[in-house]
């Protein structure tokens, strides 16, 4: 079993008042329990943050080592330009 801590903080009247509405409201049993809540998202979504740069890196990395000859400008426009052209095709068709 961990062993808590005791810890000092400050925060806005805002924020404050908003955990201290929240226990009123019975939502938490206490202050320390909107607290632990609240390092829990954050730890959570610092997870998800770091997993998603993790994917992020792995597409560049791809990209960088692709064997393929890079694209000219060129290329890109009329890539582009294609998938937009079938876009708006497919828009008309459903259109009624």
């Amino acid at each position: 079993m961990q062993v808590a801590e005791k810890i000092s903080i400050t925060m806005t009247p805002e924020q404050l008042q908003a955990v201290r509405e929240s226990v009123a409201a019975g939502e938490y049993a206490s202050t320390s329990e909107v607290l632990r809540d609240a390092v829990r998202l954050w730890q959570r979504q610092r997870q998800e943050d770091s997993e998603r740069l993790n994917v992020i890196r792995g597409r560049i990395r791809r990209s960088l080592d692709d064997p393929r000859p890079d694209l000219t400008g060129e290329e890109v426009r009329a890539h582009i330009s294609a998938l937009h052209a079938e876009t708006v095709k497919a828009h008309r068709n459903e259109t009624p």
